[in-house]
């Protein structure tokens, strides 16, 4: 916390310009519709998984992977200039979709898991609501949203981020994106240096048989089934500070009270006391013409892992859940980054292109703390650092390029440990942009 806490304040103070909002309402009439998309390659000189591979870590075996992670259609309309209709659609890694079913046996509660192929490419909606514009301070908004934790998730899209992949701690511990169903309240208020926009939710909440070692509540995100349980929903709020020019600094909490209401099985969890999952965040960003900076702080805490580990144990392997255990009581996660604008340093010489070289660090770990009892995996503890560049042809079109090294099981910026460090060079092309409107 001591390294984060130095990192945080000088990503804070080193740079200047907040990003503009992305639901910005005023820079179009009556529709507008865009796209983001990223397209990865990397080259790793380890194997295909650090787990269960010995002592050793992860084996030393190069391979080489490319793919599109992502490729996103959204788009907006104005029913009114009031009312106003969001979607977005998020192609996924080209893997297969599958759906879940419980069979019912005797009533649903013993029922066994389906398993449907239903299409040949993973879609996603990611995002679907419709909003009403009241006045600036308060307006609502009703349907599928993003889940505002972290640094990652409220600004999810690959510009903003240096990496040639998302932000891996976040994408590691919690889904990203992290979308759900509900309602939401937001707003701005404020001039001059206190200038503040907030948002509050009350959406489906997550799911404790997706609960595991490895990915903590990543996948506890509701969405196998047809329908999500919202016995147990869960409560949302964000708050941004933006009354320095070029600074946002962020707080974000995610309270989700007696999850273990939102398993398959009712009685899975019958037997415990309140699971009970808190997440809050932290983050900063900081942007000029020169330099800019990003900081990121996510940590949180589960209830009664010690009966819900043992529960997920003996969940049924026809399942989609890991079963993997123990559940951590605490995970963590922390990551800063600076970029220089050469093209701004070097104004001077025409034509010269913009290009950021970067620093990027990470530290993550899905056990951070486990109940007495329940021993940790030191595997999931990781050090990560990333240097690289990317060129900004256009405005919203990025090359990226990085050398990512993870260092694993140490809780040390520099240090030994006695574990395979994974090594990786990625090269990517993300872009970012609204195509059509009026």
């Amino acid at each position: 916390m001591k390294h984060f806490t130095s990192l945080f304040i000088a990503c804070t103070l080193a740079c200047s310009q907040a990003t503009a909002q992305s639901n910005d309402y005023e820079t179009y009439e009556k529709w507008r519709i865009g796209s983001y998309g990223e397209m990865l390659s990397s080259f790793k000189d380890y194997g295909l998984n650090r787990y269960f591979k010995g002592s050793a870590g992860n084996t030393k075996k190069n391979h080489n992977e490319i793919s599109i992670p992502r490729f996103v259609l959204e788009g907006e309309y104005k029913i009114t200039p009031k009312w106003i209709l969001s979607a977005e659609i998020e192609f996924e890694s080209g893997g297969t979709g599958t759906t879940y079913e419980i069979e019912a046996q005797s009533g649903a509660e013993n029922g066994e898991y389906e398993t449907e192929v239903e299409k040949g490419g993973e879609v996603a909606l990611e995002q679907f609501h419709i909003t009403h514009l009241i006045v600036p301070a308060f307006n609502v908004r009703v349907g599928h949203m993003i889940i505002p934790v972290g640094l990652t998730n409220s600004h999810h899209e690959p510009l903003n981020f240096f990496t040639a992949a998302r932000p891996e701690g976040a994408t590691t511990i919690m889904a990203s994106t992290w979308h759900e169903t509900g309602l939401a309240f937001f707003g701005k208020f404020g001039k001059g240096l206190a200038q503040f926009d907030y948002q509050a939710m009350v959406t489906a909440g997550l799911n404790p048989n997706g609960f595991d070692s490895y990915h903590w509540v990543k996948k506890a995100k509701q969405g196998f089934l047809e329908v999500d349980n919202f016995s147990a929903p869960a409560y949302t709020a964000r708050l941004n500070w933006s009354g320095v020019p070029g600074l946002r600094i962020g707080a974000s909490v995610f309270f989700n009270p007696n999850a273990g209401k939102n398993a398959d099985k009712l009685t899975t969890y019958s037997d415990l006391g309140k699971i009970n999952v808190l997440l809050y965040s932290f983050d900063a960003q900081y942007k000029n013409k020169f330099v800019t900076a990003r900081a990121n702080y996510l940590s949180g805490n589960i209830t009664e892992t010690t009966g819900l580990t043992a529960a997920n144990k003996y969940y049924t392997n026809k399942s989609p859940y890991s079963r993997m255990g123990p559940v951590g009581k605490r995970a963590v996660d922390w990551s800063a980054e600076i970029g220089l604008n050469l093209k701004s340093l070097f104004s001077g010489v025409k034509g010269f292109p913009t290009i950021y070289p970067f620093a990027h660090y990470n530290y993550y770990n899905p056990q951070e703390k486990c109940e007495p009892g329940l021993v940790a995996d030191e595997r999931n503890q990781v050090s990560l650092w990333s240097f690289g560049a990317n060129w900004k042809p256009l405005p919203n079109l990025v090359v990226k390029a990085d050398f990512t090294t993870r260092q694993i099981g140490t809780n040390k910026i520099f240090g030994k440990s006695q574990y395979n460090s994974e090594n990786e060079l990625r090269i990517g092309v993300a872009y970012q942009l609204w195509f059509a409107k009026k």
